[in-house]
């Protein structure tokens, strides 16, 4: 589960020896059996929102739900910890950690469960404090002061105190080193989903060609295949920007691009939707 640990385990010296100019890291670093490129400045020119889970994507628990609850949120989620709220993300009353809530789940010495564990609310006693930023914080700030207090987790929280978004350590760690992949990233996951008839989840990389293949039809002019050659870069080229998360860019031929993911840098993920019988293209 991705619980915002460092790469390789959970100590967190190389990111220290980064941050005093060591050069020793770096080297341990490429000693590792994943390669890593090491960016340190990288944290330095972003802020916490360039690199924060944004509040839709959040994944929370009430902090009534009952521990049956909580056990299938863990598993659904695949995290380690998640944030614990009261009624709404805007209230915030700290971080659960799945350890403390399997030691809840352990069966009794006989092996079995008290009566009616599924429905016991236990949230109140073992959430732990979590920690708050700012979104304009610098990131590296933010890494040093989860490092100081030994964090793995911050809600990001505007100047109403309103919930913008959430960033673990991983967020934090990934602009220094390139993405992280643990045990429930999918090596080999399709570019191209089919989600409905017309309509598919397609990760921004997935070449025109090979999308083209699967709807059976071109949707590239001549000159724009010339240009780009993945998803992403089409849609880039008709916004002539990175459009937001949210957005949707319509094509010539009349096929809908709604950006699921980006950040300032590039689009991640879209949902793609045939062009409609009857509708003229713009």
């Amino acid at each position: 589960m991705s619980d915002g640990s460092s790469p390789g385990g959970s100590d967190t010296s190389w990111l220290r020896s980064i941050f005093n100019g060591s050069d020793t890291a770096a080297d341990d670093k490429a000693k590792s059996s994943q390669s890593y490129v090491i960016k340190p400045d990288a944290l330095e020119e972003l802020r916490v929102a360039d690199v924060m889970v944004p509040r839709a994507d959040i994944i929370g628990v009430d902090v009534t739900t009952p521990l049956g609850e909580l056990a299938e949120a863990f598993s659904s989620a695949s995290h380690s910890r998640l944030p614990v709220y009261r009624e709404t993300l805007d209230d915030p009353v700290g971080v659960v950690h799945i350890k403390d809530v399997v030691s809840h789940l352990t069966p009794s010495e006989d092996g079995g469960r008290a009566e009616g564990w599924a429905s016991r609310e236990v949230l109140a006693e073992i959430r732990r404090p979590l920690l708050y930023a700012p979104p304009s914080m610098k990131a590296g700030d933010l890494l040093r002061r989860m490092q100081a207090r030994r964090m793995h987790m911050a809600l990001v929280v505007d100047e109403y105190g309103g919930t913008d978004g959430l960033v673990t350590l991983e967020d934090l760690i990934e602009p220094i080193v390139g993405e992280i992949e643990d045990e429930h990233d999918e090596d080999d996951a399709p570019l191209i989903r089919v989600r409905a008839p017309g309509v598919w989840d397609v990760d921004a990389r997935a070449e025109i060609d090979e999308f083209e293949r699967v709807v059976g039809e071109e949707i590239a002019a001549e000159d724009e295949d010339d240009d780009v050659d993945s998803l992403g870069g089409l849609v880039f080229t008709i916004a002539g920007r990175i459009p937001e998360r949210g957005e949707v860019i319509r094509h010539a031929t009349g096929y809908e691009f709604e950006v699921l993911e980006a950040d300032q840098r590039r689009i991640r993920r879209m949902r793609v939707r045939a062009a409609r019988a009857g509708k003229p293209a713009e």
